[in-house]
């Protein structure tokens, strides 16, 4: 029998609807239940491409006997992180204040009015590993709940208030070129921490952080520093060749449970592949390395044929398990890839594949030979191996697409699809790829369509024709974000005006009267605190991302009102961007784009395509770009009074709307570029 979650549209709520525990989805209902009942609310919290939350439900929540025993003393609620991320972000700072640790699945113990007494993550069915079974938790939470509530609603009482204490902000002095020290102190600090052997930066288990890349890369073209472009690319080389990229069907796994990208654990999120397909793009355009292009393409390929709605959304995320085994889909043995394509030997050469295996008896496949050895010892030429590598993956692709699948999050968070936007839209334009294009257009008018209110506020997910939560600042950022390179990819007004409107409503909604911004709108439903969560984690903060935005618009529009609450936002993160710079690289971005003083161009004029080519030839992360043909009419500020030529494609590269001597050839636009912008001209 179904439980409330049936009529969720939660891909991750739906997973849970025929469970025996009476779930409730979050909302008052529940907590007016717990009131009555007088009962402890119990809160788990994940999502469905989460493995141990699989665990967790089949070991506990699908048992019977456990079920009825949290039927019996507690009101569950359920939650899908994604689709409410300041429910998640409060009660994991709860658990971490308790814990020092946390994760999902995410397990909290609340007082009827939501203030938590108890949390943790995963509890195993039997006691193991120094934690007590989930039944056995459950019993001594309820046996406390009667004989010492009065001491678990003191506790909740004094943690919710230092939570709710944290939050507070205080405005901090403006920006000055003496934060400049603050990008050099933070630089030292990446330096410090980077894995010289294996690329990337910790330990076991592995992350890919495009962040942290974006910010070194940056700072190598500020400074023309060789060292950084070193960092750069020995990582995104590592990764490349790992197991945790798809060397069949593109596109990035989660992270490696190794220090060598070798084992990923195998869930597919659609953030990581947006913000990965992005920076592989910047260093291509840096580097012109073929193999970043190529996962470019790979990466955005796979979107566009795994991750994508028709109506032109993208889901969210793929399972880590298919057939109830963790990364069945993707492994190989040797039998099996030498019933498929002609070529196995080549291929177990190419990527490291043996007998013995290295996952679990099979193979994850991962590049270990370069095309030029395997020639060498086949005595082919390279492009023949290349020509047969490629068959091969397509052979092998093809097949591996008749097994079972692993599950798919089809819901559309705004957020996730601002940060894909952005990424098809920078890559269409640098790649001259109109299908990537196509593929952006339709994303935004899908987003702006159909995951808005009625008075035109963003909502927060979409699915099967449903869109609803209020949307959230990272909401309204990212897709701003994602408007902004769009635009430049068309110079379309209309796009650019969404991203203004979306930039105001921020301004209106979101903004902290002392600086930065809240996660939560204004008008949104009242929780113990209003969060701000300013670190910059698995995705960037809805506030670094809201500080880019703004600045950029500062210089497409001249509108102070902009820049200046981009510089406060800023100005208040200093110590944080300087004591963890790790945490906060989004963050380092941004100011570094307001410190470098960003660069606006302008080009009026018939037949602009040859300069615009010279623009996208590389990457000038500090510089906005504005387009218009002939006399049309632009709503965009940078272009206004701007006239072409004598009737030829012009030029106006400016800052702070002060502008060079306008120039009117291909090659004069590339010299001004390299002098003004570049560190090496």
């Amino acid at each position: 029998m179904a439980n409330r979650l049936a009529s969720e549209t939660s891909p991750y709520l739906l997973q849970h609807a025929q469970n025996p525990v009476d779930w409730y989805p979050w909302g008052s209902e529940a907590f007016e239940a717990a009131r009555a009942q007088d009962k402890p609310v119990f809160l788990s919290v994940g999502y469905s491409a989460c493995h141990w939350c699989h665990v967790m439900e089949h070991e506990s929540f699908e048992d019977e006997v456990t079920a009825a025993l949290m039927n019996r003393h507690f009101i569950s609620i359920k939650v899908d992180r994604e689709e409410r991320p300041d429910v998640d972000a409060i009660y994991m700072k709860a658990v971490q204040a308790m814990t020092e640790h946390g994760g999902w699945p995410m397990s909290v113990f609340l007082t009827p009015e939501g203030e938590p007494f108890y949390g943790g993550t995963y509890f195993p069915d039997k006691a193991r590993h120094g934690l007590p079974s989930f039944t056995q938790l459950l019993e001594r939470i309820a046996q406390a709940w009667q004989a010492r509530r009065g001491d678990l609603v003191d506790s909740g009482n004094r943690l919710s208030a230092a939570l709710a204490e944290s939050v507070g902000s205080s405005r901090a002095s403006a920006l000055t070129a003496a934060d400049a020290s603050i990008l050099d102190s933070a630089l030292n600090g990446v330096r410090r921490s980077f894995d010289s052997v294996n690329g990337g930066w910790g330990g076991a288990p592995k992350f890919p952080q495009p962040a942290i890349i974006e910010f070194v890369l940056r700072r190598h073209l500020a400074t023309g520093d060789a060292s950084l472009l070193d960092m750069v690319t020995s990582t995104l080389d590592a990764m490349a060749h790992g197991g945790i990229y798809d060397q069949l069907g593109g596109g990035f796994h989660r992270y490696a449970v190794d220090r060598i990208w070798l084992v990923p654990h195998f869930e597919k999120m659609l953030y990581d592949n947006a913000q990965l397909a992005r920076v592989y793009l910047h260093a291509w355009q840096v580097t012109g390395k073929p193999l970043y292009r190529r996962i470019v393409e790979e990466t955005l390929d796979y979107v566009a044929r795994e991750m994508s709605e028709p109506g032109g959304g993208f889901y969210s995320a793929q399972d880590a398990d298919s057939e109830g085994e963790e990364g069945r889909f993707f492994v190989w043995t040797p039998a099996e890839i030498a019933e498929v394509t002609d070529d196995a030997a080549l291929v177990m050469a190419a990527y490291g594949v043996t007998e013995g295996g290295n996952f679990e008896g099979a193979n994850i496949l991962h590049a270990v030979r370069s095309s030029e050895d395997l020639a060498g010892e086949s005595g082919l030429a390279v492009e023949n191996v290349e020509a047969n590598l490629r068959r091969a993956r397509a052979q092998l692709l093809a097949a591996r697409g008749t097994r079972v699948r692993p599950s798919t999050d089809d819901k559309v968070l705004t957020s996730w699809n601002g940060l894909m936007l952005t990424a098809f839209a920078e890559a269409a334009r640098a790649l001259d790829r109109e299908d990537y294009l196509a593929i952006a257009q339709s994303n935004a008018a899908f987003v702006l369509s159909q995951s808005r209110a009625s008075d035109g506020r963003l909502l927060r997910t979409w699915k099967g024709g449903e869109a609803k939560l209020n949307g959230y600042l990272e909401d309204y950022a990212l897709y701003a974000e994602g408007l902004l390179e769009l635009y430049q990819a068309t110079f379309d007004p209309a796009w650019f005006d969404s991203a203004v409107e979306l930039a105001d409503r921020i301004l209106a909604h979101f903004a902290d009267p002392a600086s930065g911004f809240f996660d939560t709108s204004d008008d949104h439903e009242q929780l113990l605190f209003r969060p701000k969560e300013t670190q910059d984690g698995a995705m960037p903060s809805g506030g670094s991302v809201a500080a880019m935005v703004l600045a950029k618009l500062g210089a497409y529009t001249g509108n102070t009102e902009y820049s200046d609450a981009a510089e406060a936002a800023l100005a208040s993160m200093r110590s944080q961007m300087s004591r963890a710079p790790l945490g906060f690289a989004s963050w380092l971005s941004a100011l570094d784009f307001v410190l470098s003083e960003p660069s606006e161009l302008a080009i009026v004029g018939a037949d602009a395509l040859p300069m615009l080519r010279v623009v996208r030839s590389r990457y000038w992360p500090n510089l906005v770009v504005a387009a218009k043909e002939g006399d049309a009419e632009s709503r965009v500020p940078l272009l206004a009074d701007r006239d072409a030529i004598d009737g030829a494609a012009t030029a106006y590269l400016c800052r702070h709307f002060a502008c060079e001597l306008p120039v009117t050839s291909t090659e004069d636009l590339a010299r001004l570029l390299r002098t003004r912008l570049s560190s090496s001209p």
